[in-house]
């Protein structure tokens, strides 16, 4: 196996009068076999748009019938700040130890071994079975074109594809996903600036409108035909998975670091434009989604055989205006953003699988690597779990595409709370050490509120 020195990061630590400082040497872990290949703007753009995915094309349809446009709103918005808490915490952490297994090693360090056992196996679970959701969700954007050709042609397409891009190592993978986020970044901003058009009556049918199906069919719906505020809310807390099934997988960022050029510079540089993607791709796009498509239209059914990406929000907003070639184009950027999450969810599990094994919490033979830095065996075994998109063969994309959210979210959420509790102790730590977090490499703001109510900072 081939390996690198082990890397240490010198740390300023001032004393108490600011007097006199000293430099304490943090350890990065033990010798590993993986290659710092990422770039700086690979780290940056996956940060902004890399695991954005088919959760927020494809998965706002089921939401917005399920919840109505305000219901939906405000699961995003919550669920959203909760990441945002989740991600400021972990940066911190990983931009002082880039270490391989991300967060699922540092779960060992700062609280217990049995917690980083548990994370890191649920963690590699979540997106082990991520992978299968979004080779089904492309399969569903694939048969927007063309709905006789055999599903399980679509899948393994699309899943060859995602070997090969995982096959030729994070250097392959960063410069990919650097292609397909700004495929994704241009997609959703032209999209926010055509929604406002049409929104307004620019479109080709002149229908200025507006706020109109906030009033009719409603802000909110009825979960089940449950009457009042009791449906209301039944509805808004039914869709929380599914909004949390597009946010999971913000923490990537942290798998990568072990593969990032400069991580202390990168890092940070990737942690602080995460708000980006907040706010201007999930907040903006469910607020246009909700403005443009009624909750109560029919074709916002994903969850039928016969169900294509025709059902995603933007595809039937362009439909209802009148514009002809568009709705391919826009179908055709869904594609590339289900190859994306695919491509990513690959890449997850197999480095979370590694991470694993490094910390003698899986077998020895997922440390094997090749000599450019490619844990082969993680990634095969990984990538076996891809098959299991071929189950929308028999049970229909859409439907299979259903199942795999809600088994993600919980997996997803329950990583999140790991992820906090690991914050707390390292917080704790700097306190007992003497540390100063303003000589960090990159210090999160609201550190006192996302994870733990401390006084320090």
């Amino acid at each position: 196996m081939a390996t690198e020195k082990d890397e240490t990061m010198p740390v300023k630590k001032e004393s108490s009068d600011d007097v006199e400082a000293e430099v304490i040497t943090v350890s990065l872990g033990s010798n590993h076999g993986l290659k710092r290949q990422m770039k700086d703007r690979h780290i940056t753009m996956i940060s902004i748009g890399g695991v954005i995915g088919t959760g927020l094309f494809l998965g706002t349809a089921s939401v917005l019938r399920t919840a109505g446009p305000i219901g939906m709103l405000l699961a995003y918005i919550i669920i959203g700040s909760i990441c945002y808490a989740v991600m400021v915490s972990l940066g911190e952490m990983i931009a002082l130890l880039p270490i391989p297994g991300g967060h699922l090693t540092l779960a060992e360090r700062f609280v217990d071994p049995a917690l980083s056992f548990t994370l890191g196996w649920l963690y590699w679970y979540d997106w082990a079975i991520t992978l299968p959701a979004e080779l089904s969700s492309a399969s569903v954007v694939l048969r927007y074109w063309n709905e006789s050709v055999d599903a399980a042609v679509w899948i393994a397409m699309c899943f060859v594809v995602v070997l090969v891009i995982n096959a030729f190592g994070a250097g392959a993978y960063g410069a990919a996903e650097f292609i397909f986020a700004s495929i994704k970044v241009i997609t959703i901003t032209g999209l926010l600036i055509l929604g406002i058009i049409l929104d307004l009556g620019g479109g080709p049918n002149h229908d200025r409108i507006g706020f109109r199906y906030w009033k009719n069919p409603g802000p909110f719906v009825q979960f089940q035909g449950i009457a009042g505020a009791k449906g209301r809310f039944m509805g808004w807390l039914a869709v929380m998975p599914q909004a949390a099934f597009a946010y999971v997988g913000t923490e990537i960022v942290a798998i990568a670091g072990a593969e990032v050029k400069n991580p202390r510079r990168n890092i940070p540089k990737a942690i602080r434009s995460v708000y980006i993607r907040l706010l201007l791709f999930y907040i903006g796009g469910v607020t246009m989604m909700g403005l443009l498509v009624p909750s109560n239209d029919p074709r916002l059914n994903l969850a039928t055989t016969s169900g294509t990406a025709a059902a995603s929000p933007f595809v039937i907003a362009i439909n209802n205006a009148g514009i002809k070639v568009l709705p391919s184009i826009i179908n055709a950027a869904i594609l590339s953003s289900a190859w994306s999450a695919s491509n990513s969810d690959l890449y997850s599990s197999s480095r979370a699988l590694y991470g694993l094994a490094l910390n003698g919490k899986a077998p020895s033979i997922f440390l094997k690597v090749t000599s450019h830095g490619l844990p082969w065996v993680s990634v095969a075994f990984s990538a076996i779990f891809g098959l299991l998109a071929f189950m929308g063969i028999s049970s229909g994309s859409g439907k299979v595409f259903g199942w795999f959210v809600n088994m993600i979210s919980v997996a997803g959420l329950t990583s999140w709370f790991g992820i906090a509790v690991t914050y707390i102790r390292f917080h704790r730590g700097l306190q007992v050490q003497g540390i100063d977090r303003r000589t960090l490499p990159y210090r999160s703001p609201f550190s006192s509120y996302s994870s733990v109510d401390d006084p320090y900072s």
